[in-house]
C-alpha cells in the first residue's frame, strides 16, 4: 500500500477540489494508493468528493488570504495570522516528520501549503507542489497596502522554488519553467445532465443558471426578487437556503447538500458566480459559459477573467452589478451559445500519470 501525503491550502474550497480530482485519478489507475490529508478544508468536502481511501488529519496549513467575504480580503488579519504562522513552529515540524515517517509516506504534494514543502525537507521525502498561483507572487500585489507582508514574501518564495517537482495548471498566473504544465483540472461529474435536472425537479428543457459563490457563500442574495420575475429562466443556488427549497423557478440549497457541484454545473446552461479556480475548470470541461464578479485587488482574478472570455464565452460584472441584480437581463445571448466543447485529458490524468512516472 502506498501512501501519499497531501497538504492543501484552506483557501476556500477550490484548491481542495483540485487535490480531490487529482487524488480520484490516481486511484483510478493505482488503486492500492491511500491519501493522508492534512487541511482545515472540511472533512465532508473530501467525503463527498473522493472514491478512495483517506485519512484525514485537520491542520492548519496556510494562511493564504483572510476573508473578510466571499469578494473581500481582510489585510490586516491576514498580516497577523501570518506572523503567526511564519516561519514553522519547530515542534510542529518535529511533530509531523515523525508522524510522515511513521506512516510510511512516499511523496507529499502540495496544493499551495507551503507547510508541506517544509515538512518534506525536514523527512527527506520528495515533494510535488500543484499550483496555479503562489501565495508570494499573490502577495506581491498588496505590497503597496502592506509593505511589511515582504517576509513573508521572501520566506514562501524561497519553498516553492527549492520543491523537488513543480507541476503549472491551466490558466496559470506566472508561467515559469516547470516539471508539467496541465489543462484545466476539475472533479468529473457523476450524473447526467437529464437525472440532475429531475432530481433538482427542473424541466429538461429549461434555461439553467447556477450561482456558484465558493467555499464562503454570501450572508443573503440580495436579487432573489428579481430572478423570480424571470420566468423563462431557472436559477439554482448553493448556500441560499438551509434546506432545499423550490419557488416557481428558483432552487435554493444548503451550502453543504446531497448535490455534487460538478453535476450541478454538468446541468446547468451558464454559470454566475465568483470566479475561483474550481468553478471554472468544472465549467471549463462542461463546455459552459461563466458570468463571473470582478476581484481587482486578487491578482488571479484578471487571469482567469481573460481565460473565461478567450476559451469558455462570459461576461464580467463588478460587485455592485452582481447585488444588484443588472446582469440578469444580459443572461439571454448567453444562454443561446452552443455548447463548446474541449479535447484533450482533464489535467488532473495529466497530473496522476505524472507522479507514477516519479521514482519510488
Amino acid at each position: 500500500m502506498r501512501t501519499i501525503a497531501y497538504f492543501i491550502t484552506p483557501h476556500g474550497f477550490g484548491h481542495g477540489a483540485r487535490a480531490c480530482a487529482v487524488m480520484n485519478a490516481l486511484q483510478e489507475i493505482a488503486p492500492q494508493i491511500q491519501f493522508d490529508i492534512y487541511t482545515q478544508v472540511p472533512l465532508w468536502f473530501f467525503q463527498d468528493s473522493l472514491s478512495t481511501h483517506f485519512n484525514y488529519h485537520p491542520l492548519l496549513t496556510d494562511i493564504g488570504l483572510v476573508q473578510a467575504s466571499p469578494l473581500h480580503e481582510d489585510l490586516k488579519q491576514t498580516l497577523e495570522r501570518l506572523d503567526n504562522f511564519l516561519p514553522f513552529d519547530p515542534l510542529l515540524m518535529a511533530k509531523l516528520a515523525q508522524q510522515i515517517n511513521k506512516n510510511q509516506c512516499e511523496l507529499i504534494i502540495c496544493d499551495i501549503a507551503p507547510l508541506g514543502i517544509a515538512v518534506a525537507k525536514e523527512t527527506g521525502i520528495p515533494a510535488v507542489l500543484v499550483e496555479n498561483f503562489t501565495w508570494d507572487w499573490i502577495y506581491e500585489g498588496y505590497l503597496d497596502q502592506v509593505p511589511e507582508i515582504q517576509k513573508h514574501i521572501d520566506f514562501t518564495k524561497g519553498l516553492f522554488e527549492g520543491v523537488d517537482y513543480h507541476i503549472q495548471t491551466q490558466p496559470l498566473c506566472h508561467p515559469i519553467p516547470a516539471d508539467l504544465t496541465t489543462q484545466p483540472v476539475s472533479r468529473k461529474a457523476r450524473l447526467a445532465k437529464e437525472a440532475v435536472r429531475s432530481k433538482l425537479g427542473l424541466p429538461q428543457d429549461a434555461s439553467v443558471i447556477l450561482i456558484s459563490m465558493g467555499g464562503i457563500p454570501p450572508q443573503h442574495y440580495p436579487f432573489l426578487a428579481q430572478m423570480a420575475t424571470w420566468q423563462e429562466m431557472f436559477f439554482v443556488i448553493p448556500g441560499a437556503s438551509e434546506s432545499l427549497q423550490r419557488h416557481e423557478n428558483l432552487v435554493l440549497l444548503p451550502h453543504h447538500s446531497e448535490f455534487f457541484h460538478p453535476d450541478l454545473i454538468q446541468a446547468a446552461d451558464l454559470v454566475v458566480g465568483k470566479l475561483g479556480y474550481s468553478t471554472l475548470a468544472e465549467a471549463y470541461w462542461a463546455g459552459i459559459p461563466f458570468g463571473y464578479v470582478t476581484r481587482t485587488r486578487f491578482r488571479e482574478s484578471e487571469i482567469l477573467g481573460q481565460f473565461v472570455e478567450q476559451e469558455m464565452g462570459g461576461f464580467a460584472m463588478s460587485e455592485t452589478q452582481f447585488e444588484t441584480g443588472d446582469w440578469i437581463s444580459l443572461l439571454p445571448p448567453y444562454l443561446e451559445l452552443a455548447p463548446r466543447k474541449h479535447t484533450g485529458p482533464n489535467g488532473a490524468d495529466q497530473i496522476a500519470r505524472f507522479i507514477l512516472s516519479l521514482p519510488s
